[in-house]
C-alpha cells in the first residue's frame, strides 16, 4: 500500500463516526479540479511511504478513541494490495470507509461480497458523454455504469457525490447526473474549492455562489432520497 497521507481523527470524513485518513498514492483520473493534486502520480514525489507496521501499530493504539479508518486517495482500489490491507484492518475491528472514482467495479463488487467495506462513497464526475473531457482521461463509462448499479444495490451505507466547478459543470450536468443515479439513497452537491488545484489555472476561480447550490439541490431531490451541500 503506498499510503502518502495519514490524517490522526477526522469527525467529518465518516458521517456520525470518529475516523483517521489514510491517503493512498496515484490516480487513473486527471481532474483539473483535483484538491489532492500531488496524490495523482502513480509515485510521490520522494518516493516515501508510511510502513504498513506503523499504520497497524498506529491503529491498534488508537481502537477505543476512533471508530474506524477512510481510505482516500488518489483513488485506493488502484492499490494492488488493498483486499489484504482492508481484512489486517477488520482484524483490529475497525470500521473501514472507501472513497472511489468508480472505476474499478470488480474489486468493489469483491469487497463487497467479503464485508470488507462498511461505508463507499463514489465521486460522479459528470455526465457519462462528458466524462473523459470532465476526468482529464480515458474512462471506461460501462465501468462507471457497473459502479453506480453495485452501490445502489449494497447493503452497506453509501453516499454518491459530484464536485461541481463553475465553468466546468452547469444545471444540465446536474439533471444528467441526478437521472444517473435516480433512486439512491444519498447525494451531495459539493462545492469547488481552489486549493491546490491540479490545473493552477484554476486557484483563482471562485465556486458556485450558495443560491445555485440550492437551486441543485432542490432539483436533486426529485431524484435522490436525501440531498445535501458540501461548501
Amino acid at each position: 500500500m503506498k499510503i502518502t497521507g495519514l490524517q490522526k481523527t477526522s469527525l467529518i470524513e465518516y458521517p456520525g463516526k470518529i475516523v483517521s485518513v489514510l491517503f493512498t498514492q496515484g490516480c487513473n483520473f486527471k481532474c483539473p479540479y483535483c484538491h489532492n493534486s500531488e496524490l495523482i502520480a502513480l509515485e510521490s514525489c520522494d518516493r516515501e511511504y508510511f510502513p504498513q507496521d506503523y499504520i497497524f501499530g498506529f491503529l491498534k493504539k488508537r481502537k477505543g478513541l476512533i471508530d474506524g479508518i477512510s481510505i482516500t486517495g488518489g483513488e485506493p482500489t488502484l492499490q494492488a494490495d488493498l483486499y489484504d490491507f482492508l481484512v489486517k484492518i477488520k482484524k483490529i475491528g475497525l470500521d473501514i470507509k472507501l472513497d472511489t472514482n468508480g472505476s474499478n467495479p470488480e474489486l468493489i463488487k469483491t469487497l463487497f461480497k467479503d464485508r470488507l467495506i462498511d461505508y463507499i462513497a463514489m465521486d460522479i464526475k459528470g455526465p457519462l458523454d462528458r466524462y473523459e473531457e470532465i476526468s482529464g482521461s480515458n474512462v471506461n463509462t460501462d465501468n462507471i455504469l457497473h459502479s453506480i448499479s453495485l452501490i445502489k444495490e449494497a447493503e452497506i451505507d453509501y453516499e454518491f457525490r459530484t464536485t461541481f466547478v463553475p465553468g466546468i459543470h452547469n444545471k444540465n450536468d446536474l439533471l444528467d447526473i441526478v437521472h444517473l443515479i435516480k433512486g439512491s439513497k444519498q447525494y451531495f452537491i459539493q462545492n469547488f474549492r481552489p486549493n491546490n488545484t491540479f490545473n493552477p489555472d484554476l486557484m483563482g476561480l471562485n465556486g458556485f455562489p450558495p443560491a445555485v447550490l440550492e437551486e441543485f439541490k432542490d432539483i436533486a431531490n426529485n431524484y435522490i432520497k436525501k440531498v445535501g451541500i458540501r461548501n
